[in-house]
Order: C-alpha cells, then sequence, then structure tokens
C-alpha cells in the first residue's frame, strides 16, 4: 500500500513539474532565439561567407557545427570541422566583422572530451544559479494569525 501511495505522489509530482521544465525551456530557448538575433545583426560577414574561409584551413574537412558568438571581445563565427582520416576537430575562428581567421585550433579526442566536460559542469553551474535567482524572485508567503 505504501509503495502504491509513493508511486502515485511521485507520478503526481512529475506531472505538476512538467509545464514548469517546459515553459522554462521555452523561456530559454527564445532568449538564445533573439541573443542570436542581436549578433547576427551585427555580423558584416555572413555564415557562409565565414564557413568558405574556415574551410580553406582544413582542406577537404566538412563543417560538423557552428556558431556565432562573442569570445575575447570579437564577434565570431566558430566551426568544427572534421577532416577525412583522423579523429581530430580543426576548431577555426572567423571574425564576423572583418571577414579574417582569427585563430586555428586541433582538437584530440581527448581535448574533445575535456572540452565536452566542462560545457557541462558550466551548464549545470548556470542552471543552478537561474534556480537560485528564481527562487529568490517567488513572493514570500505572507503569515496569517
Amino acid at each position: 500500500m505504501k509503495k502504491t501511495i509513493l508511486a502515485h505522489l511521485m507520478l503526481a509530482c512529475l506531472a505538476l513539474s512538467s509545464p514548469a521544465v517546459h515553459s522554462a525551456s521555452a523561456a530559454d530557448s527564445a532568449q538564445k532565439e533573439k541573443s542570436q538575433a542581436g549578433l547576427r545583426a551585427q555580423a558584416k560577414v555572413t555564415e557562409a561567407q565565414a564557413r568558405d574561409l574556415a574551410l580553406t584551413k582544413a582542406p577537404g574537412g566538412k563543417v560538423e557545427s557552428s556558431e556565432l558568438e562573442e569570445e575575447n571581445g570579437l564577434l565570431i563565427w566558430s566551426f568544427d570541422i572534421s577532416t577525412p582520416g583522423t579523429k581530430n576537430i580543426t576548431e577555426v575562428q572567423v571574425d564576423a566583422k572583418e571577414g579574417k581567421v582569427v585563430a586555428v585550433d586541433i582538437e584530440t579526442p581527448k581535448d574533445q572530451a575535456k572540452e565536452a566536460a566542462e560545457d557541462k559542469k558550466a551548464a549545470a553551474k548556470s542552471k543552478k544559479e537561474k534556480d537560485d535567482d528564481d527562487d529568490d524572485e517567488k513572493p514570500a508567503k505572507k503569515k496569517t494569525d
């Protein structure tokens, strides 16, 4: 009997928390899209132009991912490029205002795993800080006599 009650309580908690999770995810996605739109408006070099330039630094390579971001005070297009015959990834950064390559980095599988772990840790920290901020914004319950 206790197990059944516990199972029902857990299901109820999941059902109640699910819409909140989805709305928070939607809000985060909307904020990210708004931020990306602002960055794209500042870029003078298109993603396609930057991609063509980046591929000259990794001949025969294939772009696995790309993003527009601010890094070290610059607006950059960042491309992760895989090259046949190797497990390494060539990361090429192109200045989105000047159209010049500003960095080329070769990442080994070990480097990639380390970066993924750091990104995961940073995302968890960011989520925790956001959750803490959200808790601070909740109105305090009034004490009734």
